[in-house]
């Protein structure tokens, strides 16, 4: 028996999942073309009914009448055939066309597609109708598309925007069966438009005033800004009205007369003679000029930077405000480096702050710019405010004379460096007597720079401006790339390299001693009173970060302050002891300062950090501690690293040339065989290293560390997480023999574990301060000589030991800086190749 089968209609359209769009966007398209075919002849004949809808036919003389209404039907049909001659019934294609162009991937022409090739492959047609199936299901997602007529490009005087506000006119106004009661009404016209003039008077828009209607003003006189606008319109016959004014020079007005604008220059009268005619008295309130002053002289703030306090006032706002520097040429000590004639430069312009909201009516602020990088930095110049307001009036200050404010260098070498970078911003002139005077700083130079590479890198500078000079290449952008070094030069001889806050403490007590026995003026001491705080400050954080963990018993303290070899005071008592001293040296009080100064010396050698009573230790000691040894293994990586790449550059710069000398070729067994195999095991050791000190950082992230949920926490965990990538591709590039790119990753890495201690430090210190807000002070301890503050024996020349991150017998910064030092004077050696030379600057370019 024959079982009959059922099959389902399968639309044979491959665009039917897109049916419905279609037909929506064909309809579109459809009403689109007949806007664009029917606008005009619609437009005019909507212009000719409103015509006759307010029967001015009938104002017509004679056959007028007939010979307009016989235009408009002409033009009426004539537009009306044009536009559907030019009319095209959309088609099914076009509107596929204009749907698929909305359609990412073009579903609608993949669906009319048909398989070119491999069409009989089972698996080729596989993947073409599921290629199909993704398109269908793309095109059963579509919308259709909006109508576009375009109409304001093909109707650039906006002629059906008239024809449909004149319809709107005669569906209010004129009511159908009205006309004729409304065109017989004597002054029907008048009472429509409604006065014969009227008139408005718009104050400037930074004066925040309203406007006035002319018409309603009843009074004789009133005041306005100056600058106001007047718009006066006259309606009527022209010459009707007439208009006198004695505000401005001159007024504006259109073709007919009846439109006229001028501006309230100045006090004077308004008078429009006619029907309705008024008449004013205006005054006009000037716009006063604006007013700045500086409140002092410019000052130098902490960190050189410069500030200038100053006050502008203006009747409607100070919109924006400038200081104006030039160099005082007369006051200048025009001797040494500036005895040449100086290169020309502008004045330096710096905008001043003004409020971001509220009123600027008056308005006082501080200037603060960093001026210590311009070539005028610490030498006599005058200085001028000036303020604008928004009527583009600008008010001056009287000129001031003043030093310009820059960081202040105390190092006898960084201040050379700084006096040698300003002659050569000063004048190129001067480039071979700095290139000499540079050199006699290097004579006997032993110990002479805090800063061990300081030599080399002064060597560097000499032979850049020697070399440029030899081939008249020293021009101002090499100049300045100098300068900048000579800069970063002098910041690393001046404090970059101090190798703990002890250090920098000890300094800056020194050149404070140094300047109270030499009666510096002031602002010196003030600098350096500031320094002391600062580095004082560093040092009892850096104790306080290394506090011991276990509380010292009370009976211990007691016992040490019987022996006397013990004194408890607080780091706000310290404070206090500064703060004193700076008091006694304001008030001239030299001896009393010099006495108070040796007793807080005596106090600042030796201290020991314990907590306040109810202190607690802070959370991530140990973690910062294994993260400082973490730091001092991959510094010693490096190293090792680094000498393994000098060994295989020597043995490939010099065996190698030897043996091709010979005629044995480098690629044959032998010597260089042997030594390539041992290079190879050493980097697939140091590769393996590599990756174990990176499964130690991995631990120690997940320690707890400080900062927990702190932004310096976060940041510090990121640069760890930076660290371990870099050791990563460090350890990959060792296994490819890559020794160059190896170091470039573990400079990154130690780079970003360096980032990483220095946030998670910052972090303890927050912690810390808290814990002091709650706790109270914390305590310091003198101790005896022969100790550090942390209670270890000083070594034989009274250096106290390396901690945290330190090898065995070796400082792994000194080791650092020996080998840049050694990198830096090689590559300062002209007669070495240029291979060679590219090759140094490689390796000191991430530094």
């Amino acid at each position: 028996m024959a079982v009959e089968k059922r099959f389902t209609p399968v639309p044979t359209d491959p665009l039917h999942p897109a049916a419905r769009a279609l037909r929506g966007t064909r309809a579109a398209m459809l009403a689109e073309r007949v806007a664009r075919a029917l606008w005009l002849p619609v437009s005019l004949a909507l212009i000719a009914a409103t015509l006759w809808a307010f029967d001015l036919h009938t104002h017509l003389p004679g056959d007028a009448a007939l010979w307009v209404a016989g235009g408009f039907a002409l033009a009426i049909v004539i537009s009306l055939g044009m536009g559907l001659w030019r009319f095209r019934w959309p088609r099914r294609a076009e509107a596929v066309a204009r749907l698929d162009r909305t359609l990412a991937g073009r579903p609608l022409a993949a669906l009319t597609d048909q398989q070119a090739i491999n069409a009989s492959d089972p698996a080729s047609a596989a993947i073409w109708q599921a290629h199909r199936a993704r398109m269908a299901a793309a095109a059963a997602r579509a919308r259709a598309v909006r109508p576009k007529p375009d109409l304001a490009r093909r109707d650039p005087y906006a002629l059906r925007l008239v024809a449909l506000t004149a319809a709107a006119m005669a569906l209010l106004f004129a009511v159908p069966g009205q006309q004729g009661p409304l065109a017989g009404m004597p002054g029907a016209a008048g009472a429509a438009i409604g006065p014969s003039w009227e008139g408005w008077i718009m104050p400037p828009s930074y004066t925040d005033r309203p406007g006035l209607y002319l018409n309603e003003i009843e009074r004789d006189s009133f005041e306005v800004p100056q600058g106001s606008r007047v718009v006066l319109r006259f309606y009527g016959a022209p010459g009707a009205l007439t208009l006198e004014q004695s505000l401005d020079d001159g007024v504006r007005s259109d073709e007919s007369g009846q439109a006229l604008e001028f501006d309230a220059r100045r006090a004077g009268r308004i008078e429009i003679d006619g029907p309705n005619g008024r008449a004013w008295d205006v005054a006009v309130a000037a716009d006063a000029l604006p007013q700045i002053t500086a409140d002092g002289a410019m000052t130098r703030a902490r960190g050189g930077v410069a500030e200038q306090a100053f006050t502008a006032t203006d009747d409607y706002g100070v919109q924006t405000g400038e200081a104006i520097i030039t160099l005082d040429m007369a006051a200048l000590d025009r001797r040494y480096g500036l005895a040449v004639d100086p290169e020309p430069r502008d004045p330096l312009r710096l905008a001043l702050p003004m409020p971001m909201s509220g009123a600027r009516d008056t308005v006082t602020e501080t200037l603060r710019e960093d001026l210590s990088l311009h070539p005028w930095a610490n030498m006599p110049v005058r200085v001028v405010l000036s303020a604008t307001d928004a009527a583009g009036q600008t008010g001056e200050s009287p000129a001031s004379a003043t030093l310009l404010p820059g960081r202040r260098f105390f190092e006898p070498s960084a201040q050379a460096l700084i006096e040698i970078r300003r002659d050569l911003l000063w004048s190129r002139e001067n480039a071979h007597r700095s290139a000499m005077l540079m050199r006699a700083m290097l004579y006997r130079s032993d110990n002479a720079f805090l800063f061990r590479g300081a030599p080399s890198m002064i060597r560097g500078a000499v032979a850049f401006i020697e070399t440029r000079l030899e081939d008249d290449s020293f021009t101002p952008e090499a100049r300045d790339e100098l300068a900048q070094d000579l800069w970063d030069l002098a910041l690393l001889i001046e404090e970059g390299e101090l190798a703990n806050a002890r250090e920098r403490l000890q300094r800056a007590r020194d050149r404070l001693d140094e300047a109270m026995e030499r009666g510096a003026d002031p602002s010196e001491i003030q600098d350096l009173m500031d320094e002391l705080r600062e580095a004082t400050r560093d040092y009892m954080e850096m104790l306080a970060e290394q506090m011991p963990d276990a509380e010292p018993e009370q009976g211990d303290q007691r016992d040490m302050g019987e022996d006397g070899e013990n004194q408890t005071v607080t780091q706000s008592q310290i404070q206090e002891m500064m703060d004193r001293i700076q008091e006694l040296m304001e008030e001239g009080r030299m001896d009393e300062a010099a006495e108070l100064m040796a007793q807080l010396n005596a106090l600042l050698d030796n201290l020991q950090m314990t907590r306040g009573e109810g202190g607690e230790s802070m959370p991530g000691g140990e973690a910062m501690e294994g993260l400082g040894d973490t730091l001092g293994d991959q510094q010693s990586l490096a190293d090792e690293t680094f000498e393994q790449l000098q060994e295989q550059f020597g043995e490939n710069g010099q065996d190698g040339q030897q043996q091709s000398g010979e005629g044995e070729p480098n690629g044959e067994d032998g010597q260089q065989g042997e030594i390539g195999k041992d290079t190879e095991q050493a980097l697939q050791d140091l590769a393996e290293r590599q990756r174990a000190l990176r499964e130690r950082l991995r631990d120690q992230q997940l320690e707890d560390l400080p900062g927990d949920g702190t932004a310096e926490g976060e940041n510090g965990l990121t640069a760890l997480e930076e660290a371990n990538r870099a050791m990563e591709r460090a350890a990959e590039a060792l296994e490819q023999g890559d020794m160059r790119g190896a170091l470039q990753r573990q400079a990154e890495a130690l780079d970003a574990l360096r980032e990483g201690l220095r946030e998670f430090r910052d972090a303890q210190t927050a912690d810390r301060r808290e814990q002091q807000g709650s706790d109270g002070d914390q305590m310091v301890e003198g101790q005896g000589t022969g100790r550090d503050p942390l209670g270890r024996e000083l070594g034989s020349e009274g250096q106290q030991g390396e901690t945290g991150s330190t090898l065995p017998g070796e400082n792994p910064r000194a080791r650092a800086r020996e080998l840049m030092d050694e990198i830096r004077r090689r590559l300062a050696e002209r007669e070495r190749s240029d291979d060679e030379r590219d090759y140094l600057d490689r390796l000191i370019e991430s530094y």
